[in-house]
């Protein structure tokens, strides 16, 4: 990686975009020189976003396939990378481009919509969050 460009994390939500807010707002309190790009798989989860001061933001199947070419870091929750999960709201073509992007992935368990990642321990929320921004650091 390239340490004189400025970092692109790529949050990744959907549903009420609860989990991109909290990911956002934490990144946002630990990096200064990083552009963070918020993708909701909805409306109400790309503006729940904004609200943490994403750099951009944008909605659905094509705005997750565009910035998943172009982001140095995807963040989001596990099910990002299954087809159909969030009760339908990831795409096919979505768990694929964000699976097949060159980006560092830092997928948050969160065991729901029929995805339950084995061996992982029952952590909060908040905890998971922090692993991830060690990672992200670990990472820049």
């Amino acid at each position: 990686m390239n340490h004189n460009h400025v970092k692109k994390i790529l949050v990744i939500d959907g549903q009420g975009g609860k989990l991109g807010y909290q990911i956002i707002s934490v990144i946002r309190e630990n990096f200064s020189d990083v552009s963070i790009l918020a993708v909701g798989t909805n409306s109400i989860a790309t503006a729940n976003m904004m609200k943490a001061k994403a750099d951009i933001a944008a909605t659905g199947e094509n705005a997750v396939v565009h910035n998943a070419k172009v982001a140095d870091i995807i963040v989001g929750p596990v099910g990002v990378v299954v087809a159909d999960s969030f009760h339908g709201e990831i795409t096919p073509i979505m768990a694929t481009a964000i699976g097949q992007s060159p980006a560092h992935r830092i997928l948050i368990p969160i065991n729901k919509c029929n995805n339950y990642i084995v061996g992982v321990k029952s952590i909060s929320l908040t905890k998971m969050i922090a692993a991830a921004v060690a990672e992200i650091a670990r990472f820049i």
